[in-house]
């Protein structure tokens, strides 16, 4: 279906949203039920979220929120095993560092705009992955260099930032050019002609909000790294940070990478101390273990564990998105 006008949606509006930005809200409810028959609903928590995609019926399911809310809805369905036969829609509603995902996955962040691509976009076939205790990752993966910069209430050393574009996902992470800068509102995040699609995924995995536009220095980790079975790091070698991005994803900087043209493998990059140039590579498998370690799921920390093991699901989801 290239087009929802017409066809009755379920119009999901997260609390958060509500409480942050009712003005844009308002919009997109005003947008959405303009084209199209919709059913708002407004739960007040997770189970009464989860009851409501349950009973959806042959509606099509809109997120009005975050990406914390498009990762629930996911993860609902992905649950309940139905997630191929769902096409998703978003209006992104938060601040610029909590709808990175979003943007990166390429949903407009202009509230009008996304509206309207929900109403005539078209579905486009996503790439996920999964790990084996079947968590899902749609953005972007990140295991940060070590896992005591993960856990809750521990303080970790931080350094002026220098004033540079990023270069590679890594320096984004690590809060240059002013990272922190878009996390507390006072200047934008996002410039096109400086960054890409993977660099807004990279975001995902910036350090929390107070670094006050400072990079956060956490220590090596010694980690084994395989992808489809070979061998990219060992335990003999500390690593900087590991990130995998799923394929088949829309960039900002070129066409829509799909099947034809490899973007059914998972891109995996293994950042060394010291500037040392990553190793990087494309796999269905990633598998890594070492010491307790945490990871970053989009916006989600899990961990500690001491082998996990990422497979990417081609096309195993579908997103509304705005047409060329």
């Amino acid at each position: 279906m290239d087009s929802v006008r017409g066809y009755p949606l379920l119009v999901v509006i997260d609390p958060v949203a509500r409480s942050t930005d009712g003005e844009s809200v308002r919009i997109a409810k005003d947008v959405l039920c303009a084209g199209a028959g919709a059913k708002i609903c407004l739960p007040d928590g997770p189970e009464e979220f989860a009851r409501i995609l349950a009973r959806r019926g042959h509606r099509r399911p809109v997120v009005i929120g975050d990406d914390r809310a498009l990762l629930r809805v996911v993860g609902l369905l992905h649950k309940e095993r139905e997630l191929a036969g769902v096409p998703l829609s978003m209006v992104p509603v938060g601040a610029p560092a909590a709808v990175a995902m979003s943007r990166a996955l390429g949903i407009p962040t202009d509230t009008v705009a996304a509206a309207r691509a929900v109403l005539d976009g078209g579905e486009r076939p996503m790439d996920l992955l999964s790990d084996d205790s079947d968590g899902i990752v749609l953005g972007g993966l990140r295991i940060p260099c070590g896992s005591e910069a993960a856990r809750p209430g521990h303080r970790i050393e931080v350094v002026p930032a220098p004033s540079v574009a990023p270069t590679d996902p890594m320096d984004a992470m690590e809060g240059r050019d002013g990272l922190t800068g878009g996390l507390d509102g006072h200047r934008p995040w996002w410039k096109p002609a400086a960054r890409t699609a993977r660099t807004a995924l990279a975001l995902l995995a910036a350090p929390a909000a107070g670094l006050g536009g400072r990079r956060a220095r956490v220590p090596q980790q010694r980690l084994r790294i395989e992808a489809d079975g070979v061998l990219l790091a060992d335990l003999d070698r500390p690593v900087r940070g590991v990130s995998v991005v799923p394929g088949g994803r829309h960039r900002a900087d070129g066409p829509w990478s799909g099947a034809g043209d490899g973007g059914q493998l998972a891109e995996v990059v293994v950042h060394w101390p010291g500037g040392g140039r990553p190793v990087r590579a494309r796999a269905r498998a990633v598998t890594v273990s070492g010491a307790d370690f945490h990871y970053r799921a989009d916006a989600v920390v899990g961990g500690p564990v001491r082998t996990r093991t990422w497979t990417l699901q081609p096309e195993a989801w579908r997103l509304q998105l705005p047409r060329g």
